[in-house]
């Protein structure tokens, strides 16, 4: 997803069904009620009237109203919210009834409606509209909504209540769903601490506020260093070898930044820059590498003291919870089960991608010395001279390519397009909807027989205020307990072109937009009864699955040949460049897999540390980590630093971001199975929709899965798919 914070914390409060605590802490759980008292029927109404968020949005499916929500109604709802859902999950827990599904399991399903709706319209705003005030109520907020969660999760009597319904849960006369529902609560309650002693509950509090806060700190400097970190030009003919309308937008950047007549580069949150493939001074390439790579390494908003002790923090809880360390414990619920099957997966691919690497390499250094270069390849040579070696190779040069791909034409007539092929559903858009900022667009999707089925948003350009990357999340998650349908959205980080003129996107993002609608319709699909297993509710290494497998639709030949359209004559694109793009798809791919396995295990390093472990010193911990597994080559880096690693550390994949592999080989796998099936058709369509996307977590992963596939997945796809067989 490209999933992040926000995925992460309201998955969270859609989930705070569940805790387990002694007495003692069921006490402290009282008491933090008894300071902010739930608002009353006759409080939440005439609140109501002041604050939208107090009452269900009457816009169709719940959409939020953002025309009459503003920001300081966020604050209020928010810790109205808490107050009210600790009373609802207070009274079922107290309650004297012996413990059903419906009295205790249902019943928390359907607490926190208030906490659930501000939380939802906030944590997406403050990720992509947010500002200084929204900044504040963040660091205020952060560690009252971990106090808030532990409070649900460690009171005892809840738990004992979920327990008991899970010792006996076949015995019951549940569905599967329930049963389901009822294993997943007690999974969940036990790992946030449920069964821990009364003296280990006050140590879980205390690093889950503290780690609350420092992932929160974390986001908020990765925001000032997206702005900080720009490069500022002050000669246009620096920018030699940029588009006229790159040029224009760096300009308009400049500008609206206070640097009139100068032009500025922002930075996307990756170590490699888009923008270096085009640079034709070797100097400023450097420069805006640099600025990028040494990011949050010194200076106020420095992020290396808290990649250590964020480190060091969830190592000493994972100890607590019986843990031998953080990947450990944060893999026992995941796919992978344990660290080392993920080792193992990336140890035996290690030796086949540096090789295809090294050959990457030396064709990337023979282009330098071919071109009169008289130097040794560096990171911020690598996209440069990729890019003429793809064009000697392929014949293909990437800015004749972007004509064809214009933004519009590429999400109606390619994402929208595919997903009717596959699923029968169309896009409608619905102007009439208020949106939170002029450049999103909302639509109305509806199903093959007319009925509709969900609000999406398409939140796609860059602005100040937003932070880097591409990501899903949802505004209200479907739920047939709560007669809830989907509201959807899309965020990316495409630069606009100036007014008047058309966006075009590269193909990396048209398969980025093919993406995160893979994200979109997995929550618009969903068809589950119970909120907390619906949509893309399911483990790390499996919710990328879905999306990665809408990616490879972007490159089949009858969806290409439906967008990539010339955006003034609507000619296709002709056959010749046709087929050297898609010739061209495994090209680099050394460079991509090894970048993002470096991080990957850079990230399971850090979270593999043992409790008693000192805090580290970054860059060494980073060149230590990289040399083990023999991935540390000079020209290739890590995808992310630890400095700005915003997945790993202050987002929900620490210890995680192996997801992406994981997922994507279950993803090759399929769609290598579907082209057997006839392809792009409705009928093998609908039965990955059936089998995978409306499910949600009702049923575990590997049986999703093989339900559809019929065996479990293999390798060779992920192979053939990166061009590594």
């Amino acid at each position: 997803m490209r999933k992040t914070l926000i995925a992460v914390m309201l998955g969270q409060l859609l989930l705070v069904t569940g805790c387990s605590q002694s007495d003692e802490a069921n006490e402290t759980t009282a008491n933090t009620a008894a300071k902010a008292p739930a608002a009353t029927p006759d409080t939440t109404a005439n609140t109501a009237q002041q604050n939208p968020l107090f009452s269900t949005s009457q816009l169709q499916y719940q959409a939020p109203d953002f025309s009459a929500i503003k920001t300081e109604h966020f604050q209020p709802a928010l810790e109205a919210g808490i107050a009210a859902q600790m009373a609802e999950v207070l009274a079922i827990a107290e309650q004297t009834d012996a413990p059903t599904f419906a009295n205790t399991i249902e019943a928390l399903e359907r607490s926190g409606a208030l906490l659930s709706r501000a939380s939802a319209v906030f944590y997406n705003l403050s990720g992509s509209n947010s500002n200084e005030e929204f900044r504040r109520i963040q660091r205020e907020m952060a560690p009252k909504m971990a106090a808030h969660t532990d409070n649900i999760h460690l009171n005892a009597k809840l738990f004992n209540r979920i327990d008991s319904l899970y010792q006996q849960r076949e015995q019951l006369t549940l569905t599967k769903e329930e049963v389901r529902l009822i294993e997943v609560y007690h999974q969940r309650f036990v790992l946030a601490g449920a069964q821990l002693t009364d003296e280990q509950k006050v140590q879980i509090r205390a690093l889950n506020e503290e780690e609350s806060t420092l992932t929160n700190e974390f986001q908020q400097r990765l925001l000032k260093l997206t702005k900080e970190n720009a490069v500022l030009v002050a000669d246009v003919k620096q920018l030699d070898g940029l588009s006229d309308t790159a040029i224009r937008n760096a300009a308009k950047d400049a500008a609206d930044a206070g640097h009139e007549g100068q032009y500025l580069l922002n930075l996307t949150n990756t170590t490699r820059q888009p923008v270096l493939a085009q640079l034709n001074n070797r100097e400023l390439r450097q420069q805006i590498w640099l600025a990028s790579s040494t990011r949050g390494l010194s200076g106020d908003n420095e992020t290396t003291s808290l990649v250590a002790r964020l480190a060091q923090l969830r190592a000493q809880k994972a100890a607590l919870l019986g843990y031998e360390n953080w990947a450990t414990y944060r893999l026992a619920p995941q796919m992978a089960k344990a660290p080392s099957a993920v080792f193992d997966m990336f140890g035996s691919m290690v030796p086949a991608v540096v090789k295809n690497t090294e050959k990457e390499a030396a064709a990337i250094q023979a282009m330098i010395t071919k071109t009169g270069g008289d130097f040794e390849l560096q990171p911020w040579d690598w996209a440069y001279y990729a890019e003429k070696v793809r064009k000697a190779e392929f014949d293909l040069d990437e800015n004749s390519l972007k004509p064809y791909f214009e933004f519009n034409r590429v999400l109606e007539d390619g994402v929208f397009f595919t997903l009717n092929q596959l699923y029968g559903v169309t896009f409608k858009p619905r102007p009439d909807l208020p949106v939170y900022h002029p450049d999103v667009k909302a639509w109305e999707m509806f199903d093959a027989d007319g009925s509709s089925m969900a609000i999406f948003y398409g939140d796609y350009f860059a602005r100040e205020g937003k932070r880097g990357g591409a990501w899903m999340s949802s505004f209200v998650r479907q739920s047939e307990l709560l007669n809830q349908k989907p509201v959807v959205v899309n965020v990316m980080n495409i630069q606009k072109a100036p007014d008047g003129e058309p966006t075009f996107v590269s193909y990396d993002q048209v398969t980025t937009m093919f993406h995160e609608l893979g994200h979109g319709t997995h929550g618009m699909f969903s068809k589950v009864k119970y909120p907390s297993l619906s949509g893309t509710a399911v483990s790390r290494d499996f919710v990328e699955f879905p999306s990665t497998f809408e990616e490879d639709w972007a490159g089949h030949p009858t969806v290409l040949a439906n967008y990539a359209k010339h955006y003034q004559t609507g000619e296709p694109l002709p056959a010749d460049m046709l087929e050297k793009l898609l010739n061209s798809r495994s090209f680099n791919m050394g460079f991509d897999t090894l970048e993002y396995m470096s991080a990957a295990l850079l990230d399971l390093e850090w979270h593999s540390l043992k409790a008693d472990a000192p805090q580290q010193n970054v860059a060494e911990f980073e060149a230590a980590a990289l040399a083990k597994h023999g991935v540390n080559l000079t020209a290739v880096p890590p995808r992310y630093r630890s400095t700005y690693f915003a997945h790993a550390f202050p987002g929900g994949y620490s210890a995680s971001y192996y997801a992406y592999m994981w997922s994507e080989i279950l993803a090759a796998d399929a769609f290598a199975y579907v082209q057997t099936q006839g392809g792009l058709n409705r009928e093998i369509g609908m039965k990955f929709r059936n089998a995978i996307r409306e499910v949600g977590n009702s049923v575990p992963p590997m049986e999703a899965y093989e339900n559809f596939r019929g065996q479990q997945p293999t390798t060779d796809g992920l192979l053939k798919r990166r061009g590594l067989l």
